[in-house]
């Protein structure tokens, strides 16, 4: 049984893998001009699992189970291969607000998922904090977030995918995470979608010539990289010592800090939408986690 102070760390975890998603989505805004979704998403992830050997070849190798190998690789490729690839191709062609904000319902749809397949009970305070968190995030993004497209639904579509695949993997997971240590599946769960995201970086051309990414690009890649294996690492430790609902329920975060950062680093303004929807998304939290 888990301990409060296991709790607590675990919830400290999904809140930094939460803003960490919010700087990922910022970062991939200003450099997926520069290259392609998969290109990036291959990028992304081998330069995440690099982040993450030093610790897995300090630490002693579990033994898997010959049938649990596909099922974390499949997961693996959905959480990184998949749901990357769509967030980044959504991201071509709306706001990083709007995307943002249709990446937010990942905590609703969780809190469903978990509930149809078995794997969670629901109550009062997770409902109403999952959607309070829901609608602080569309203050947050106020105006922002309802920009028309130039490009039809394409890209709201795919974002909306990506939160699915995201969503059902956070459910998914869980099981293995009771067998092995989080950081052992995180390194072979990244390892598979690397090896899946080269098909798709070779189907692009990433691999016939150099990328044409400038030194601005390239930083805002590695930054990419070192946070998606610090975060995905994060993700995976605090669904072990919780439940699927309470950790996902975090990501509502990721937007709020996309907007933090577009206001510190883009000299936007912070309007009354953005305290009243932060004031929404922490009483969300708060709520989310009472009978805890």
């Amino acid at each position: 049984m888990n301990t409060p102070s296991l709790f607590a760390r675990a919830v400290v975890a999904a809140m930094v893998a939460g803003m960490l998603v919010g700087s990922g989505i910022v970062a991939t805004r200003f450099v997926i001009g520069q290259t392609e979704p998969a290109a990036l998403a291959f990028l992304r992830y081998a330069i995440g699992l690099a982040c993450l050997l030093p610790p897995v070849l300090l630490t002693r190798w579990p033994r898997f189970r010959r049938r649990d190998l596909l099922p974390i690789a499949l997961l693996g490729i959905g959480q990184f291969g998949i749901l990357i690839v769509l967030l980044n191709y959504g991201l071509q062609f709306m706001p990083a607000a709007r995307g943002a904000l249709i990446f937010a319902t990942f905590p609703l749809m969780t809190m469903l998922l978990a509930a149809s397949m078995g794997k969670e009970s629901l109550n009062r305070f997770k409902i109403i904090g999952v959607m309070a968190t829901f609608v602080g995030v569309a203050l947050v993004l106020g105006e922002k977030a309802i920009v028309a497209g130039p490009s039809g639904w394409i890209g709201e579509i795919a974002v909306l995918g990506s939160a699915i695949s995201g969503a059902l993997c956070s459910v998914l997971y869980r099981p293995y995470l009771q067998r092995y240590p989080p950081l052992s599946v995180s390194a072979f769960a990244m390892l598979a979608s690397v090896l899946f995201l080269a098909v798709l970086a070779g189907a692009e051309g990433f691999f016939a010539a150099s990328p044409d990414v400038t030194w601005g690009g390239w930083l805002a890649i590695l930054f990419i990289g070192a946070s998606s294996g610090i975060g995905y690492f994060l993700w995976l430790w605090a669904l072990k010592h919780t439940t699927p609902t309470r950790v996902a329920v975090f990501l509502s975060l990721s937007p709020v800090t996309a907007t933090i950062l577009g206001t510190v680093l883009l000299s936007e303004s912070i309007s009354a939408y953005f305290i009243a929807g932060l004031g929404a998304v922490a009483l969300g939290l708060v709520i989310a986690h009472r009978d805890a």
